[in-house]
């Protein structure tokens, strides 16, 4: 997706009004900047990753709030920064989280397989296999469970105890970087 503007405001508006193409478009675009910046205050790859996941589920949730006169990319940090202390003051606190969004669940996703989608129903089953072992573990988890045990998002929820959005994102990105293995091997 190009950033200008007008791009940018028009995949904003469709994502406001639930395109999940749109969701698709803006977490490739923005990506990349999230987590650089995080991975630049926490200096760990996984906190930085697991950061940027909640930060994109939690833009999601909230896209109706965005205000257009700010930039789009502002907001995220915004909302990656907010993400980071809370997980500092979760530590501190040394609590375990609990449970997951509960309104979240009722949100409706747009069933349309996407291209990663039909790229990854495309490949046999034992390269597939080969394909998914390649990715980081918590990425194999959500794929073996949407796609071989055919749970819902709000099954998965429940059973990684996250928020859904959160589940959604990390789907959302499973997808894509399987999706970029397979076409690599190609």
């Amino acid at each position: 997706m190009d950033k200008t503007e007008e791009t940018l405001h028009d995949v904003i508006n469709k994502a406001k009004m639930g395109n999940q193409i749109a969701f698709s478009n803006l977490l490739d675009a923005f990506w990349n900047d999230v987590y650089g910046f995080q991975l630049k205050r926490t200096q760990n790859e996984n906190d930085a990753e697991d950061i940027t996941i909640q930060t994109f589920s939690k833009a999601f949730d909230k896209i109706d709030t965005y205000n257009d006169s700010y930039e789009f990319k502002t907001w995220l940090i915004a909302i990656s920064k907010n993400v980071h202390v809370d997980l500092i003051r979760k530590r501190k606190r040394n609590v375990l989280e609990a449970g997951g969004n509960s309104e979240a669940i009722t949100k409706v996703l747009d069933d349309a397989p996407t291209v990663e989608d039909k790229l990854i129903t495309e490949q046999n089953l034992a390269t597939l296999l080969e394909n998914i072992k390649k990715l980081k573990p918590h990425y194999q988890e959500v794929i073996n469970l949407r796609y071989f045990h055919e749970l819902s998002y709000a099954a998965i929820a429940t059973k990684l105890k996250e928020p859904i959005n959160n589940i959604k994102v990390k789907l959302l990105r499973a997808k894509k970087l399987l999706a970029e293995i397979i076409k690599n091997n190609n």
